[in-house]
């Protein structure tokens, strides 16, 4: 069963290998409505968000989500020494670099917690596994060149995990540097893999954000395999384990 919803602003989709039931469409409904409840809960877009109004100090107790996003965030924050930085330049909070990949993490965890095996969440480019598309064989993944957009860089074989990637290709120069509070532009593009969508999406937003030398760094931050575009389209990769397929 395929499912497809545009959620915080991307398009997604749930491929369920089971059947197209009640119990299937059920649980889809369950996945995105978490979703769009995050979506609600940290959009920088909406006033009455939770993460606007902590903002702005109306939150006495934030919520265990909130308190997680920005635990994760200072995590990364402090392990990449300071180019993570979930606040942007202006001093505004931007909790998308952590939200995306998390949310979309608790959503697969719900469908796994209901007896789903075999499973794949396409968030915008960024992807989790369960499983196979069928017994004996591993989901792939392609990683799209952000050069030449009809051509891959690579094709990551996963069975259990997540692939992430943060680029300029598409929204443009989005991710700074926390050091600098400058555009981050030593890399065009960042790819990583990783056991779970929260660490992969971090990781790869981190390694745009610290250039080339984040290839290293990322791997000894729970990165299985990681790529990175230069802007003259030379390619920087590091492998812990996860090697993709040519």
């Amino acid at each position: 069963m395929r499912y497809l919803e545009t959620v915080m602003g991307v398009p997604m989709s749930l491929d369920l290998r089971d059947p197209d039931d009640d119990r299937s469409r059920a649980a889809a409904r369950s996945a995105f409505d978490l979703l769009r409840a995050e979506d609600a809960r940290f959009s920088p877009f909406r006033a009455d968000s939770e993460l606007r109004r902590y903002e702005r100090g109306l939150v006495d107790a934030p919520s265990p989500e909130l308190a997680e996003v920005l635990s994760i965030a200072a995590g990364v924050q402090a392990a990449s020494a300071g180019a993570f930085d979930i606040r942007r330049p202006g001093g505004g909070l931007d909790a998308n670099g952590v939200v995306k990949g998390w949310a979309v993490q608790r959503a697969v965890e719900l469908l796994r917690a209901e007896g789903f095996g075999d499973l794949c969440f396409n968030a915008g480019g960024d992807v989790v596994v369960v499983g196979g598309p069928e017994p004996g064989r591993s989901w792939a993944v392609g990683v799209r060149s952000p050069l030449v957009p009809d051509e891959l860089v690579a094709r990551v074989e996963v069975r259990e995990g997540a692939v992430a990637t943060s680029g300029t290709y598409e929204r443009g120069q989005h991710v700074w540097d926390g050091r600098t509070g400058r555009a981050a532009d030593g890399l065009v593009a960042a790819t990583v893999v990783a056991g779970d969508l929260t660490t992969a999406d971090v990781l790869a937003t981190s390694v745009l954000a610290l250039g080339p030398d984040g290839v290293e760094w990322a791997l000894g931050q729970g990165a299985a395999w990681v790529l990175a575009v230069r802007p003259d389209g030379t390619l920087v990769s590091g492998d812990a384990g996860q090697r993709p397929a040519a």
